[in-house]
């Protein structure tokens, strides 16, 4: 085969994919019979001095196409539209997002071809004896979760109905809790016993099993087992291999698998031709996936409509016009479909991928021969018109529409859509308002747009307005609308609302899906609200939603940033959870961790007499109650006086388990004395053990409270009792210390555990250097040092090190050191607008904007992406230099190449202005960000207190802070502190005191310096008494935090 042929080894393959113009594209001989003349020629590029002509080409093309659009009024075919064509499935339609359409489920696509059972059942039993066995075997299973032991006696004696048939069905049953699928699979073959070895059918379903979890490395090792006990690989074996290596965008592999498949004796059926083409469509290797689809026309086989209408899309957005061409002739010969649908398909095409004119010249070519275009192509085009940013023209094809009496309301929310992209929020209030005037009634998908965008500019009464109309009207609100409802609630600070507005989706009927659950956390991390979060997190698997790897990489990296370690190793314990044990597979030799990835459409359906007890699949994680977790609360916070707290906890029924404790330590850390006084009680009940999560989590505690002798009492205290310490325990005690600027005593930590064998991991690396990077304790010789260790033993830097990392460098005049810091990054991955990015904003955070404007210019390739990048942080170190004409010819000259203002560059101005006492122009802008969309940050609203104060306007001040409070961003660390020395700086410190007992309430604790700032404030003042209070209070809180004995 042509395309094949190129693929002889991996190396190729690889090379070949990095140099897509080694495929030779189509001929235009293949086209040459299609009756359109515009799509026989190859796509060419335009020079820029041939705008003008080719804008005024196109405007003459939109109005022969208006006019001939107008010329009649036609009466719209009222008979259905929606049948079906061969091939074509109902659920299935091609979109306007920018991505492709969904591939079906590996195990459909098995289906077809005898894969599997037939539509997509994995339960099709024609004996109903069969049926209720195989019920049986998967119940038990799921009752003995990963030990089979338990359930093994049993299990050898059902061995006279253990024949392929039995087995790979159950095998099917347990395709949604992988891990147990593996654990049978496992034991079976381990029980030579039975009389029973795996065949082609078993190993088939593996694959698949293991495919659809993404654990590549388990399906290497089922492939070497079938090599190993010589079962024979066949077509489906293959096609499932390059089904599941394109889902997972591995081209090469999955190419190297259809290459694997000619070399076994194989020949690939129509079903592993649509999987390759499928996968190489997805990845947008067109070129290649037209080379198959040459090879499927020579053999005379057949391609679905759904996979036709894929590689269309695929080789428009490609700008290879012939092989759309190409695609549409053979669809019209082989009467896959009517002509004019197929018209459509080619017109949808075209508007999906931005061409417009190759859409109209289409149109024109069809109204020319007498064709007649279909209702749903007047929708195509204006949909295209909008997405190509041209409303005016889109708004006349709706004109056309409407003497037609084909406009519904589906068009008038592309119009809105469009206008809302371009954050035109007033035009497209003025079309929904007009549309609803003329009688036409809004989508659902309609309301949610506005509502998300009203939310957005912070028009929150307006927002809420909307959704009750909506509801007036009885149209009922989906999942993507009552979400929206959620995200907006959220961002305006108001959680419990929140919460009973998704609540609410249960009782209307909707189940929650997983991206629901993902707007959700995403949003809450946005307001730090980290307990919602971890509550969300368990909402998720009591409803049985897969939590997917990139919503625990959130989650993780979120509570990482905010150095919420705790939380993290909780929601780390949970990730865990989902994987399968690698020690309890040692018993079968496999330690791949089979990931549990349960699709909720996998079409598994049982009987009534068949169904598992769900509770039996996913053990709870918590063994204990949220009402026990409060009833310790309140003891422990009950009281300063120990002998009481102790008297209380014993008369407690509650039993103590280690996750309880781990629970109990991270509610209660703001009572460090008491709490590590109940540490210390906990650990010497008969009943009760610590683990090692629950000694790094008072090791935490205590080094939270600056109470280093017992930290390091506790870390002593843990070996001698033979707990397990890891690389987490060093790190989480080199992190307290970095923070509070004991660099010389990280240090110290940092090699007392490598001379103790220790393996550092990559956030030891990354806290040591930030400490050793941070204003106080710096080092920054040994900053370069330990960075310079991490990279040479693997270790990958993140973002937020390397913006500390170059900021340290630049802010001390290590130039050299920063640039060859960036110039190696290029190894780990980072791509050069990003490497270039974090020194140029390094360069400008340390006031060296000359430094940081060379850099720009070094780079040529893409520089627009880095001015993206940067824009931000260039305009921000003009203004501090205050070079404010430099700043804004900076920012027309942006404005001029489309690239768009960021939140950072309406808050560099804001700062700027009330710097120079312009607090109109500061108002101006803030309101200009608002209206244009953006969200202010924490950063933004800091600004404009601090320039209030400045301005001596603290009743504005404070009137921001207590919006703050109120609707959200929540004022984080940084803004108090701001706030109270901008309050006693202005003789305002009994202010400042009040912002004192306003951080603890919140759960922020005040430092020594914003104590000491209070303090000298009121002194100054002349409140003597009240200066007194406060160090009252600093020593209240320090003996809250402290063990003292």
């Amino acid at each position: 085969m042509r395309a094949v042929s190129k693929f002889r080894s991996l190396n190729s393959t690889l090379s070949y994919l990095l140099s897509p113009s080694h495929v030779s594209h189509l001929s235009n001989s293949n086209s040459s019979n299609f009756s359109l003349s515009l799509l026989h020629t190859k796509p060419q590029h335009v020079s820029n001095n041939n705008n003008n002509s080719h804008t005024d080409t196109l405007s003459s093309l939109f109005n022969d196409i208006t006019d001939i659009l107008g010329a009649d009024i036609a009466t719209p075919d009222q008979s259905p539209s929606g049948f079906l064509f061969p091939g074509e499935n109902p659920k299935v339609e091609i979109a306007f997002e920018d991505q492709p359409i969904c591939t079906e489920g590996v195990c459909e696509n098995a289906a077809k071809n005898g894969m599997l059972e037939k539509d997509n059942k994995f339960l099709v039993f024609e004996d109903s004896h069969l049926s209720m066995v195989v019920g049986e075997i998967t119940a038990e299973i799921y009752r003995a979760g990963d030990d089979l032991s338990s359930i093994e006696e049993w299990l050898e004696n059902l061995k006279y109905v253990f024949n392929p048939e039995v087995l790979d069905k159950v095998l099917k049953r347990c395709f949604k809790v992988p891990q147990l699928a593996l654990g049978f699979f496992n034991w079976v073959k381990l029980k030579g016993g039975l009389g029973f070895s795996h065949t082609t059918q078993t190993y088939n379903t593996m694959l698949c099993i293991a495919g659809e979890a993404k654990e590549f490395g388990l399906v290497k090792k089922f492939m070497e087992e079938m090599n190993e006990y010589e079962v024979q690989k066949d077509v489906n074996t293959w096609t499932i291999l390059v089904s599941q290596y394109g889902k997972a965008k591995k081209i090469s592999e999955a190419l190297l698998a259809f290459e694997n498949m000619k070399r076994c004796g194989c020949d690939p059926d129509a079903v592993a031709y649509r999987e390759i083409i499928r996968a190489l469509c997805t990845s947008g290797k067109g070129d290649i996936a037209m080379e198959f689809y040459k090879d499927m026309v020579e053999k005379e086989m057949l391609l679905d409509v759904r996979v036709y209408k894929m590689l269309m899309n695929c080789m428009a957005r490609s700008g290879d016009v012939a092989a759309v061409s190409l695609l549409g002739n053979d669809m019209t010969r082989l009467s896959l479909m009517p002509e004019n649908c197929v018209h459509s398909c080619m017109l949808k095409s075209f508007c999906l991928s931005g061409r417009i004119k190759e859409s109209l010249e289409l149109i024109r070519d069809l109204k020319s021969k007498g064709l007649d275009l279909e209702p749903e192509s007047f929708e195509t085009l204006v949909r295209g018109l909008c997405k190509a940013s041209r409303i005016a023209d889109a708004l006349e094809i709706v004109e056309i529409m409407k003497r037609r009496d084909i406009v519904d309301g589906k068009v008038h929310g592309i119009i809105i859509n469009g206008y809302l992209g371009r954050n035109d929020i007033h035009k497209a209030l003025d079309v929904f308002k007009s549309m609803k005037e003329s009688g036409c009634v809004p989508t659902v998908s309609t309301y949610t747009e506005l509502i998300q965008r009203l939310f957005r500019l912070l028009r929150y009464e307006e927002a809420c307005t909307l959704y009750d109309e909506m509801l007036r009207e009885g149209i009922k609100p989906d999942s993507v609308a009552i979400t929206a409802m959620v995200a907006g609630h959220v961002s305006q600070n108001r959680v419990s609302e929140a919460w009973e507005f998704f609540k609410s989706m249960e009782q209307q009927g909707i189940k929650p899906t997983w991206k629901s659950y993902a707007v959700f956390i995403k949003e809450l991390c946005k307001a730090s609200r980290t307990q919602d979060i971890v509550k969300v997190l368990y909402d998720m698997q009591a409803s049985k939603i897969l939590i997917r790897d990139e919503v625990f990489h959130w989650v993780i990296t979120y509570l990482e940033n905010k150095g919420e370690l705790d939380v993290k190793e909780k929601v780390q314990q949970m990730y865990t959870a989902s994987k399968l044990n690698p020690e309890k597979c040692k018993e079968s030799n496999t330690q791949v961790p089979l990931e549990n990835k349960v699709e909720e459409d996998l079409g598994f359906e049982q009987s009534k007499s068949e169904k598992v007890d769900s509770a039996l699949v996913d053990q709870p994680l918590k063994t204990y109650s949220e009402q026990d977790v409060h009833e310790i609360f309140r003891i422990l916070s009950s009281s300063m006086d120990w002998p009481l707290i102790q008297e209380n906890l014993e008369k407690s029924t509650i039993q103590f388990t280690p996750d309880f404790i781990l629970d109990i330590l991270h509610n209660c850390n703001v009572h460090g004395n008491t709490v590590l006084k109940f540490f210390s009680w906990v650990g010497k009940q008969t009943s009760y053990r610590h683990t090692a999560e629950t000694y790094n989590m008072a090791i935490k505690i205590a080094g939270r409270g600056k109470d280093f002798k017992h930290m390091r009492s506790l870390f002593f205290e843990m070996r001698r009792n033979s707990y397990p310490i890891t690389s987490e325990t060093w790190t989480i005690m080199i992190m307290l210390y970095g923070r509070t600027g004991l660099t010389e005593l990280a240090m110290n930590c940092f090699n007392e555990m490598k001379a103790g064998g220790y393996k550092p991991s990559r956030s030891t690396y990354k806290y040591l250097i930030i400490a050793l990077c941070g204003r106080k304790g710096r080092k920054v010789d040994e900053a370069i040092k330990i960075y310079s260790e991490m990279t040479s033993v693997g270790c990958v830097p993140d973002k937020e090190l390397l913006e500390i990392y170059l900021g340290c460098l630049c802010e001390v005049g290590r130039l050299l050191d920063a640039r060859k810091c960036m110039d190696s990054l290029q190894k780990f991955g980072y791509r050069a607008p990003l490497n270039y990015s974090l020194f140029i904003k390094a360069l400008c955070r340390a006031g060296k904007v000359a430094e940081a404007l060379a850099l720009v210019e070094e780079v040529d390739a893409e520089k627009y992406t880095l001015e993206q990048l940067t824009c931000g942080s260039i305009i921000h170190g003009l203004l501090r230099k205050g070079r404010l004409e430099e700043a804004l010819a900076k920012l027309e000259s942006m404005k001029k190449r489309g690239i768009t203002l960021t939140v950072h560059v309406y808050t560099s101005l804001i700062v700027h202005f009330f710097k120079e006492k312009q607090v109109g122009k500061a108002i101006e802008v803030f309101k200009e960000m608002q209206e244009s969309g953006y969200e202010p940050t924490v950063v933004t609203y800091s600004a404009l207190i601090r320039g209030y104060m400045n301005v001596e306007r603290p009743t504005d001040a404070w009137n921001i802070f207590y919006r703050m409070k109120l609707k959200g961003p929540l004022p984080d660390f940084e803004t108090y502190s701001m706030f109270l020395t901008c309050l006693c700086k202005g003789g305002r410190s009994e202010e400042a005191m009040q912002l004192i007992s306003e951080m603890l309430d919140s759960g922020i604790f005040p430092s020594s310096i914003n104590f000491r700032t209070v303090f000298y404030g009121l002194n100054r003042e002349g409140k003597h008494d009240l200066a007194r209070v406060v160090l009252q209070q600093k020593s209240e809180l320090i003996r809250k935090r402290k063990l003292i004995t």
